[in-house]
């Protein structure tokens, strides 16, 4: 697969953790493709930490609103019941568990759930932004992203990069597979066809514990 096609199969696959109704925040990246898979019927509430609940879909260009972005500076679109207010409200609303589900990248994540996905020691950064408080705020927090970096397990045993929050990540969504983070370690319940398990463990750090009833991605 080539890097637009795993994107849309990692977005395709996390769209289906969405349920009807739900307050949802996207982080920057892979994650903003995911509302263009959901399935049919489902409708959620997409929240940008910068004060904004109700996004609508990218919009076309030439028709950006310049008052209208996300988080990390992207032009979005609004629905009709979308309501605009302050950092301190939106906040407030991630702080207080009213988003159902936040999806992020990451650079780093570790079989004891604990993310390292804002900083690489030594290179200009933004800083964390809101994911701190996402990680700790939301009611379930899913990975979507890519398995590996050039070649190196991003799925480790340890991070070894600064965290942005420990023991916060409940699944894992990569081109391989889907995994959820558990006392015992990081359960592999479902594989990309296209993979063996053996050449999954192979491109993970973690040792992975397989599923009983391990399933094909669909």
């Amino acid at each position: 697969m080539d890097k637009n096609e795993i994107r849309n199969f990692i977005a395709r696959r996390a769209a289906k953790e969405l349920k009807d109704g739900d307050v949802v925040n996207l982080g920057i990246g892979l994650p903003t493709a995911i509302p263009n898979f959901l399935p049919q019927g489902v409708n959620v509430i997409l929240q940008s930490e910068n004060g904004l609940i109700g996004m609508g879909p990218t919009p076309e260009e030439g028709k950006e609103n310049p008052f209208y972005t996300n988080a990390g500076g992207g032009f979005i679109s609004t629905t009709e019941s979308a309501s605009s207010f302050d950092s301190a409200t939106s906040f407030g609303i991630i702080r207080g568990g009213h988003v159902d589900v936040s999806i992020l990248g990451a650079m780093q994540v570790d079989e004891q759930g604990d993310l390292a996905n804002w900083m690489i020691p030594g290179k200009k950064t933004p800083g964390m932004g809101g994911a701190m408080d996402l990680l700790v705020g939301a009611k379930k927090v899913i990975l979507a992203m890519e398995h590996t970096a050039k070649g190196n397990p991003k799925i480790l045993k340890k991070c070894t990069l600064p965290l942005t929050a420990k023991g916060q990540v409940n699944m894992i969504i990569t081109e391989m597979g889907v995994m959820e983070i558990t006392p015992k370690g990081i359960v592999l319940k479902e594989i990309n066809p296209e993979f063996t398990v053996e050449q999954v463990q192979a491109a993970t750090e973690a040792q992975l514990i397989i599923d009983e009833n391990l399933k094909n991605i669909e």
